[in-house]
């Protein structure tokens, strides 16, 4: 029985992991674009990456998800996801990236602000182009001081993924979960459940550790 419960969290877990890591991979990116609309000196695109990120940030992750995996097949004549897993795998990845673009892109917006304009001035006064001070002056700076809040947010988004199972996404907590019901041939198990948490603890000390090994890397930047 045991390997049995073990084998099914297994796959739930490589579920969430893959959830996990393209969300960063496309909100990561997506957040600086977002970032930079919203500190934009242009006012319609300010405003409008500024109302978006409110709504954003205002609203439960968990209704955004229904809203994209729901609303498009009630509006059209035929719902845009693919049938199965992949379709609310789909849904879960395009939510929970732009959702934690959103967050992220306030955390951008806070570490550039953060930096001194006289180091930018300095910048200038060297003949650098406003690309160069961004990415050679302003973005490391900015990355130093991101790093506390950016590890909130991450560790925060593999807790996160058990939300997709209300759209029944077969990740960790649908599968432990799924053990109380029926399956596999067992029924009435609590144990797999609360077993979950041993899975977000290990991984989300390592990724504490590799936090704490960043920030030490970018001492230098002090």
């Amino acid at each position: 029985m045991f390997l049995t419960v073990i084998g099914a969290l297994n796959e739930g877990f490589l579920q969430t992991l893959k959830l996990f890591f393209i969300t960063l991979l496309g909100s990561l990116p997506l957040g600086l674009v977002i970032c930079w609309g919203s500190m934009n000196r242009f006012p319609p695109l300010r405003w409008l990456c500024r109302f978006v990120v409110w709504v954003i940030r205002g609203t439960p992750l968990m209704l955004q998800l229904i809203i994209i995996f729901y609303i498009p097949g009630m509006v059209m004549d035929q719902n845009p996801w693919p049938a199965g897993e992949t379709g609310r795998f789909l849904a879960c990845a395009v939510a929970f990236i732009f959702n934690y673009a959103c967050y992220f892109s306030e955390i951008y917006r806070g570490g550039i602000q953060g930096v001194p304009k006289g180091q930018q001035e300095a910048g200038q006064v060297l003949g650098m182009t406003k690309g160069q001070i961004f990415f050679h002056v302003t973005l490391l700076q900015m990355i130093k001081r991101i790093v506390p809040p950016m590890s909130n947010e991450v560790i925060t988004l593999l807790k996160d993924t058990a939300i997709a199972r209300v759209i029944s996404l077969q990740e960790l907590i649908w599968a432990g979960y799924a053990f109380l019901k029926t399956s596999h041939g067992y029924s009435n198990l609590l144990w797999p459940l609360f077993f979950t948490g041993v899975y977000y603890l290990i991984f989300n000390g390592l990724l504490t550790l590799f936090f704490g090994w960043l920030e030490k890397k970018l001492d230098y930047f002090s």
